[in-house]
C-alpha cells in the first residue's frame, strides 16, 4: 500500500506541475501583450478610446426615448405572475389527484380488511 500511495502522490505532483506551467506561460504571454500595447495606449487621445459596453447601452437607451423602466418592470412582474399562476394550477391538480388516490386507498383498505377478517374466522 505504501508504494501505491507514493505513485499517487507523484501523479498529483506532476499534474500540479503541468497546471502551474500552463499558468505561468499564459501569465508571461499576457504580460508581453500588455507590454507591447502600452505605448499605443499612451498615444491615444481620450476621444479615440471606445466606451465600455454599459456606456453604449446607456447611449442607446437615451436615443430610444420610448424606453421606460416602469414598462420593463411591469412586463417582468406580469411574466412572473403568469409563472406563479401556472405553478399554482399544477400544484392544485397534483393535490386533487393525491386526495383522490387517498380516498380510493381508504375504500380499498376497508373492503380488503373486512374480507380478510371474515376469512380468518
Amino acid at each position: 500500500m505504501g508504494i501505491g500511495n507514493w505513485e499517487l502522490k507523484i501523479k498529483n505532483m506532476v499534474l500540479e506541475l503541468i497546471v502551474l506551467s500552463i499558468f505561468l506561460v499564459s501569465l508571461i504571454g499576457l504580460s508581453v501583450i500588455i507590454y507591447r500595447k502600452i505605448p499605443v495606449l499612451i498615444v491615444l487621445a481620450p476621444e479615440q478610446v471606445k466606451a465600455g459596453p454599459l456606456e453604449e447601452i446607456k447611449e442607446k437607451i437615451k436615443i430610444n426615448s420610448s424606453f421606460s423602466a416602469k414598462k420593463v418592470l411591469e412586463k417582468i412582474l406580469s411574466k412572473f405572475r403568469i409563472l406563479t399562476l401556472k405553478t399554482e394550477h399544477k400544484t392544485s391538480n397534483l393535490l386533487i389527484k393525491l386526495r383522490q388516490k387517498s380516498i380510493e386507498e381508504k375504500n380499498k383498505f376497508a373492503e380488503d380488511y373486512w374480507k380478510k377478517v371474515k376469512r380468518k374466522k
